[in-house]
């Protein structure tokens, strides 16, 4: 969209891996020096839990936010979830940002002795859980840093979850990629084209306050992106080459190219903050002086 060509970017980095203090410290602190606005932490079993983590980095940096991306808030009693927001938005000096998501990976849920609802009442869910967050916060002692509330990110693929973000969130996250039961569903230019447009369309007046997400799940940096293409595609489900050179959410290429994508993907979706695997997190970084 051309009235945000010039835009500021805004990078995260969602940090999968560590077990340790000493690793998630020096990551966050790599992070920090090589340019980063956000470093967030996922909400998966078997990683480490979030709102621990974020009060972790925050001691160990001064500039970044911190977010979760996100929560599954299928877990979560949402009074009891609005206290930890509000305590760790303290504890974190007013730098949380609030992703929240529905949960999708069913094997967790088994886990946790917690029944998989339908995606419809997983949406459900969330959907109560954003107004009896609003409620508490507005109720509780401490209240969060940030008022009326910490910036909430609410991200999908599908027209209820989007809907859902476009009406309620500040942050709206493209994920690109849905799983349906006949499997990975990958959006490409023109299908990213409509979904960028439905968000703007639910939206109304609104639209143009919103900041736009993209969830990198690849960044190769390569001379030869053609062949780089032709291997992403036998891991991703023999989706042809030439299809997945057209998927905003894999960046590929030289850095000049990579910075080049990103700067097409603000001029066409809007997208102006890009959030990488903290295994791209070095590579990615290297496109921040062409980006600034």
């Amino acid at each position: 969209m051309a009235d945000n060509e010039q835009a500021p970017f805004r990078f995260g980095v969602n940090l999968l891996g560590f077990t340790s203090h000493e690793e998630l410290t020096a990551k966050v602190r790599e992070a920090e020096r090589l340019g980063y606005d956000v470093v967030c932490i996922p909400d998966h079993l078997g990683f480490p839990a979030p709102f621990p983590s974020l009060v972790a980095a925050a001691r160990a940096t001064s500039r970044v936010r911190l977010g979760t991306f996100v929560l599954n808030t299928a877990f979560y009693n949402p009074v009891l979830l609005a206290r930890d927001v509000a305590s760790t938005d303290r504890l974190v000096d007013g730098r949380l940002d609030l992703g929240l998501g529905t949960g999708y990976v069913e094997s967790e849920f088994d886990r946790a002795g917690i029944p998989f609802p339908t995606p419809g009442k997983r949406i459900d869910h969330l959907k109560h859980t954003i107004a009896e967050l609003r409620r508490a916060f507005d109720e509780l002692e401490p209240a969060p840093a940030q008022r009326p509330t910490p910036p909430l990110l609410l991200g999908g693929h599908g027209d209820r979850m989007l809907r859902l973000a476009a009406r309620e969130a500040d942050i709206v996250g493209f994920t690109g990629h849905s799983y349906t039961p006949s499997g990975l569903v990958v959006a490409n230019a023109e299908e990213m084209d409509e979904r960028v447009a439905f968000v703007r369309k639910e939206a109304g007046d609104r639209a143009d306050e919103l900041e736009f997400n993209l969830l990198v799940q690849r960044v190769v940096v390569t001379d030869d992106r053609a062949a780089a293409l032709e291997k992403l595609s036998r891991e991703f489900f023999d989706i042809p080459a030439d299809t997945l050179g057209q998927v905003p959410y894999l960046l590929v290429g030289t850095l000049d190219e990579i910075a080049e994508q990103v700067r097409a993907h603000r001029a066409r979706y809007g997208i102006t903050y890009f959030t990488v695997l903290d295994n791209a997190m070095t590579d990615f970084a290297a496109v921040f002086d062409r980006l600034r």
